[in-house]
């Protein structure tokens, strides 16, 4: 009897279980999983091991060509500018040239040829660049002409290099060429080298900005990964040079210099009022867009940096300090011989002369050594020295310089007679030009002495001294009285009847001056070696001062001295800054102080 199949619930039918399947037999899936997984990890397990071990090079490079570059924003130089904002330094359109060396490694040998030739750029230099290993940006030229550029690329791509291409990279440039170069200074390829380029570097430069961005197949990826930090633009420097007065300066100094067959000259326009200096002329100077050119002794600021013996304009500092002392007048009698024998040696003056009855009015219009040394007999031990600080002389301008020199003024303790009777007319101590100009601009200023400036407003310099006509000073050295007295004394220099320097004066107007020869030291020897400095200083109009003057020529070939070779180009100079800045005449009768007695 055959058995019978239990009955099916009502509405629920009979399972069945599908063959082959693998529900009920967890173990059974679990072993697929895992057979998957190790199918996919043994292929990628083959694929490091090819880009590891059997062709590692010719991936990196497909990787090296897959990637980010970064590229440098050059900010943008500020301007230096000068008092009316005409731009005496400024930056002009240009670029650079960059390489990738993962296009130019093949052929960078005959690249490197191609283009040290056209870029005036190093061969080896430029084929290590064009070779250098992961990388894909390399700098081949900075600051190149965009013209020049565009055809050193145009060229490249037609000779069938690749890899090349240009940013933007502004070029420095000096309209004016040599005008105020020696202030101003010039820049390397990368650098700034000198003057205020140098100096003031900090705030002309600004801060690169930079880009980075992805690239593949050697090109950018217009929607790859970006990201730009921007540039940030130097900020401008204001100077206190009048760029046309500067271009007239120099050019009166250099016909100075040259038609008196000189080795060097200074010249320097202050503002009698403000200490601001209108112009600092150097000869010989440079242009500033090819300071190559030029020899290294040129391209700074003598004025500045090198010291010398001022000489009889020493006179002014010495007098006037004697009259604010109470110690003598313009009128006071002094008996000048011809030789004024102290302890072991003689003082002559720069003529030869018996017995002469000078007033102190006479000693400044005569230029008398020895009536100086007579009248600073009377100042007490100490005190000469104590007015020549005051006066900043032995100290620095600090108006932004580099280089300056301090000058020498040997500590009043250790002066003896005949060290202060050599200081007294101008010997045995040493100033640079600025310092100088400074000095008989007290005299000017009616005895205060005002702090000189190059720079309007304020900068800091990059050792971190903020200078300019913000930081101006004001300190009195001399009474009202004193250089009231000294300025009539010093019309005597100019007046033809009976002064030494005629040739400094200025048609229509009063001129206060003061000649200055002196003997200059040897490099050689040490000693005194037969060659003179020759200057002039003065300032007009001479009853109401807006400028003061100061030329100095080094070793007049001609034989000429202060008056004759320096008083010319003070007279050129002071005209045409009285004209500029329309200045009249006083009007006034000048002075008629006796000068003998």
């Amino acid at each position: 009897m055959r058995p019978t199949r239990p009955l099916q619930r009502a509405g629920r039918p009979a399972s069945r279980r599908p063959r082959g399947s693998l529900r009920g037999a967890p173990h059974l899936r679990l072993r697929f999983g895992f057979i998957v997984i190790a199918m996919v990890l043994s292929v990628f397990g083959a694929r490091l091991v090819q880009l590891q071990g059997i062709d590692p090079k010719s991936y990196a490079a497909m990787a090296a060509a897959e990637g980010m570059v970064q590229v440098v924003l050059p900010a943008e130089r500020g301007d230096i500018l000068d008092r009316n904002g005409e731009p005496m330094a400024d930056s002009v359109d240009g670029l650079m040239v960059v390489a990738d060396p993962y296009m130019t490694r093949d052929r960078a040998p005959e690249l490197a040829k191609f283009l040290s030739s056209r870029l005036d750029v190093d061969y080896f230099d430029t084929l290590e660049r064009l070779r250098t290993k992961d990388s894909r940006f390399e700098y081949i030229a900075r600051r190149v002409p965009s013209t020049k550029a565009t055809d050193v690329l145009n060229a490249a791509k037609a000779a069938g290099y690749e890899g090349l291409a240009t940013r933007r990279d502004p070029i420095r440039d000096y309209p004016a060429g040599d005008v105020g170069a020696n202030l101003i200074g010039f820049m390397g390829t990368d650098e700034a080298l000198g003057g205020f380029e140098r100096t003031f570097d900090g705030q002309l430069a600004g801060t690169d900005g930079s880009a980075r961005y992805e690239i593949g197949g050697g090109n950018r990826i217009p929607l790859g990964e970006s990201t730009i930090t921007r540039a940030v633009d130097g900020k401008d420097l204001h100077t206190t040079i009048d760029e046309d007065l500067q271009w007239y300066t120099q050019r009166v100094l250099q016909q100075t210099v040259v038609g008196s067959r000189s080795e060097s000259g200074v010249a320097i326009v202050m503002d009698s009022r403000t200490g601001e200096l209108l112009a600092l002329a150097d000869y010989p100077t440079f242009d500033a867009n090819a300071p190559l050119e030029a020899s290294k002794d040129d391209l700074g600021s003598r004025a500045m940096s090198s010291p010398y013996e001022p000489g009889s304009v020493e006179k002014v500092l010495t007098l006037s300090s004697l009259i604010d002392a109470g110690k003598v007048t313009p009128r006071t009698k002094l008996k000048v011989p011809g030789v004024l024998n102290r302890e072991d040696r003689p003082i002559h003056d720069w003529f030869p002369h018996d017995l002469l009855h000078l007033t102190l009015a006479g000693v400044i219009a005569k230029s008398s050594n020895i009536g100086t040394v007579l009248a600073a007999d009377k100042f007490a031990p100490g005190e000469l020295y104590s007015y020549l600080r005051k006066f900043g002389l032995g100290e620095r301008t600090d108006i932004g310089v580099r280089g300056e020199t301090p000058g020498i003024l040997t500590d009043g303790s250790l002066w003896t007679h005949q060290t202060q009777d050599r200081i007294a007319f101008g010997q045995s101590l040493s100033v640079n030009a600025v310092q100088m100009t400074a000095a008989v601009n007290t005299i000017a200023n009616g005895g205060v002495r005002v702090s000189p400036s190059l720079v309007k407003g304020s900068a800091t310099t990059d050792d971190g001294t903020t200078v300019g006509t913000d930081r101006t000073t004001k300190s009195r050295v001399v009474s009202t009285r004193a250089a009231h007295d000294m300025a009539h004394m010093m019309e005597r220099v100019v007046d033809p009847d009976v002064g030494v320097a005629p040739a400094a004066q200025v048609p229509g107007y009063r001129v206060a001056g003061k000649t200055g020869t002196a003997q200059r030291v040897g490099a050689d020897c040490g000693c005194y070696d037969d060659t003179f400095t020759v200057s002039f200083a003065g300032f007009a109009p001479a009853d109401d001062p807006r400028f003061t003057i100061y030329v100095v020529v080094q070793n007049p070939g001609n034989g000429g001295g202060g008056g004759s070779v320096a008083g010319p180009a003070f007279s050129k100079i002071m005209s045409y800054t009285l004209r500029r800045y329309a200045v009249p005449p006083t009007g006034t009768r000048p002075s008629h102080l006796p000068v003998e007695w």
